[in-house]
């Protein structure tokens, strides 16, 4: 587990969506956030206190978050500087960039001195296993998307807020670099050798019997040539007895493949729950989870309206508009009532 609370970093960056993993940790986990590092000039922000990386140990950090994108995942010169003195300072440092922390020498030998942990969430666990496909007890929701980056984790995240918020023992099991820094565990799915994948995501989701739910963050798209591979180990392994299709309304071709036209909605419901019926027969699409940040608030209902009319789902766009027509569809669908308390966990 990674260690809380967290001291985000933005550094020098300038470009609002390279922050997007210390934002992701300052919208759903704000209780473990004591503040954000920025260099002196950096116009961005997220409304953290400020912090040098000292203080932050003194206001009770454990782990610094470097919780931006550089080009091609590197650890820049300004990253590695920055680390060090953070280390020295107290701090543990935990990377989603392709780089590894571990393989700069001299930010291994400064964390050893200092009784620190580099952590690095694209490193998977060694004891990994194949996917069996055995029936196991328990509830688990897996998202799935008409194309990759339309929302997943978002969506998982708003899912799992709603549930208990009623009062239901709900968790998010993170498959991404991201997931994993907001949920302080997880399995990064784009780093298991092919093989693993469904086994992988079966230890981390296990048999479960306390009638709560798994949610489970899903990647990639079966439609997507680049991810299909990973979408489907993520379906087998998942064991889902629901799916949530995430869809971005305005796009018109396949991320980064302008020759690939978006799916429609329904061959994506049809094509994720043939796949996941090979380990779980009975799974059913309970809803449509839309990212309508780029629409009006009038026109992001109309469109939620429309493809509940097309789709016979609840569609909300789950973070602006709240999932909770998606967990009724949950509760009739699964004939489960609420808790008579709430639960945090």
């Amino acid at each position: 587990m990674i260690q809380t609370p967290y001291l985000l970093y933005l550094g020098s960056t300038s470009d609002p969506l390279s922050i997007k993993t210390s934002r992701g940790i300052a919208m759903f986990r704000p209780d473990d956030c004591v503040g954000e590092f920025v260099h002196e000039g950096s116009p961005l922000t997220l409304g953290l206190p400020q912090m040098a990386f000292s203080q932050a140990v003194q206001a009770g950090a454990k782990t610094l978050v470097l919780g931006v994108a550089s080009a091609g995942g590197a650890l820049t010169d300004e990253l590695i500087t920055d680390a060090e003195a953070a280390l020295n300072a107290g701090l543990d440092i935990v990377s989603g960039l392709h780089s590894r922390l571990r393989d700069v020498p001299k930010l291994a030998e400064i964390a050893a001195r200092n009784g620190r942990r580099l952590i690095d969430v694209r490193d998977p666990a060694t004891d990994l296993k194949v996917g069996t496909g055995v029936r196991r007890e328990g509830l688990r929701l897996l998202t799935v998307g008409t194309d990759c980056s339309v929302g997943k984790m978002v969506a998982t995240l708003c899912i799992e807020k709603s549930m208990r918020a009623r009062g239901y023992r709900a968790d998010f099991r993170a498959t991404g670099q991201t997931g994993i820094m907001i949920a302080g565990s997880g399995v990064p799915v784009d780093a298991v050798i092919a093989d693993f994948i469904s086994g992988a995501i079966e230890q981390l989701a296990p048999e479960r019997n306390d009638g709560g739910w798994d949610l489970i963050e899903g990647q990639g798209s079966l439609f997507h040539p680049s991810f299909a591979g990973v979408s489907t180990g993520l379906l087998h392994g998942a064991q889902p007895s629901a799916i949530v299709i995430c869809h971005e309304p305005m796009r018109t071709h396949m991320r980064g493949l302008p020759h690939y036209p978006m799916p429609t909605l329904e061959s994506t419901i049809a094509a994720n729950l043939e796949r996941a019926r090979l380990t779980s027969p009975d799974v059913i699409a309970v809803g449509v989870a839309v990212n309508t940040s780029m629409l009006a608030e009038k026109d992001a209902r109309i469109v939620c309206d429309r493809i509940a009319e097309t789709t016979g789902l609840p569609c909300v766009d789950p973070y602006a508009q709240g999932a909770d027509p998606i967990i009724d569809r949950i509760e009739k669908c699964f004939a489960i009532s609420r808790p008579s308390t709430s639960l945090s966990a």
